[in-house]
Order: C-alpha cells, then sequence, then structure tokens
C-alpha cells in the first residue's frame, strides 16, 4: 500500500484524475465531494478502483460538515490536496461586482481550503512526511497583471497568502505547505482552448508532489515543479 492522499473537489477534472492515478499505482485515496449525488458519480467513475477509495461528502463553506467527515477518518493522512474550487459570478469585474458572490467565491476559494486543512491537519501531523497541497492559479499572482475576472483572480490571492501563513506554522511540525498552479487544463473551468490536457496536469502535479520536501514550504509551483511569482 502507498501513501494516503486525500484529495477534495475529486468528481471531476483533475481531481477526479488525481483520483485514478493514484488508485492505479497502488497509494489509498480519500475523495470528498459536495453532496450524494456526486459522490455516486464518482464512485461510478473510479470504477472498478473505487473498492480501493474511501468517499467523504462535505461543501468546503461548511465547516461543521467537514469537521464531522474528519471524525470518520482513522488513517495519517500523507498527503492533502485542497483542489475544490469554483470561477465565480459572471459578473466581477472592478466596474460591475456581483458582491454577493464574490464573497461567496472567496469563501469557497480562499477560505474552504483552510477549513479543510484544519480539520484534517491531526491526520497530517501524524504522518511521516506531511504535505499540504492548495491548489492555486497563475491568476492570483499579484505579478502577473490584467483585470478580468477579477473575483477570481482575488480569491486566489487571498488563498495564497493563506499558503504563506500556515506554511510558516507547520513548519516546525515538518508539514510542507504549498501553493500550486496546475496550468491551463481542458476542464469545466479551463475551457475547449486550454493547452494542457486533463492527464498531463494530473501526472505532473503528483510527480512533483511526490519531490516536496520541507524544504520547498511556502513555495508557489506549477505543475512542473517550477517556481511561479507571487
Amino acid at each position: 500500500m502507498g501513501e494516503h492522499w486525500l484529495i477534495s473537489g475529486a468528481n471531476r477534472g483533475i481531481g477526479l484524475e488525481l483520483s485514478r492515478l493514484l488508485l492505479a499505482r497502488g497509494d489509498h485515496v480519500t475523495s470528498s465531494v459536495r453532496n450524494d449525488k456526486a459522490r455516486t458519480g464518482l464512485l461510478a467513475k473510479l470504477a472498478p478502483q473505487n473498492a480501493q477509495a474511501d468517499m467523504l461528502v462535505f461543501d468546503t463553506r461548511d465547516e461543521e460538515a467537514i469537521r464531522a467527515a474528519a471524525r470518520t477518518v482513522s488513517k495519517p493522512i500523507d498527503v492533502l490536496v485542497a483542489n475544490a474550487g469554483a470561477y465565480g459570478p459572471k459578473r466581477q469585474s472592478t466596474l460591475d461586482m456581483d458582491f454577493d458572490g464574490a464573497l461567496d467565491l472567496f469563501s469557497v476559494n480562499a477560505l474552504g481550503p483552510l477549513r479543510v486543512a484544519q480539520a484534517f491537519l491531526p491526520f497530517l501531523l501524524r504522518a511521516t512526511s506531511p504535505r499540504i497541497v492548495f491548489v492555486s492559479s497563475v491568476l492570483g499572482s499579484m505579478a502577473l497583471e490584467g483585470s478580468f475576472n477579477i473575483a477570481y483572480r482575488a480569491a486566489k490571492a487571498a488563498l495564497n497568502k493563506i499558503v504563506q501563513g500556515l506554511a510558516e506554522d507547520l513548519k516546525a511540525d515538518g508539514v510542507t505547505v504549498i501553493a500550486l498552479h496546475p496550468g491551463w487544463v481542458r476542464t469545466d473551468m479551463g475551457g475547449p482552448d486550454a493547452p494542457l490536457s486533463v492527464e498531463e496536469s494530473a501526472a505532473g502535479i503528483i510527480e512533483t508532489i511526490d519531490a516536496l520536501t520541507i524544504a520547498a514550504t511556502g513555495n508557489f509551483l506549477d505543475y512542473l515543479g517550477e517556481t511561479v511569482a507571487w
């Protein structure tokens, strides 16, 4: 048996492909989805490997549900991939903002990963080489100019700052914490014009995570392990 991975938002796209690849190589995978319908769909998508996978159901906006799910876990967690996210409201420019939608997006994309990390941290602290990977985006880089989809960009920038803080707080415990840009990927969010396939991105992400050590904590990397400017 390989390592134990917890992947949030695993019912489609990158999360689904990560689960498939990890199960295929013999790792133990705990996948989270938002509701029971998504859970049923994921079980079907992972068949026949689904017997090796555990499923958790929670919305990353719901701290109580996340902590309830965490109480059902017993094994140490080697790797947490906080992948669940959203692109946000249609109106999200600096000149025309859906403020309620933007606040909800911040709850999902910036605070959601931290809720998950806090709830499952006790299981990571029991692992030999614990790693927390927050799936971010180069669009959250302060070095990248532009204004389109500003709520999404700002939420990812906020997530990046949380990564820096959490990495500092957990360094003494030997927990490696990074932000990771998966590339522009052909998913429901990335769209059909994206240059990367889900398979390419997921394979690169796994290779990058496998190579992580505490020396990398607090970094912003892409799916190939290259440094991304904050």
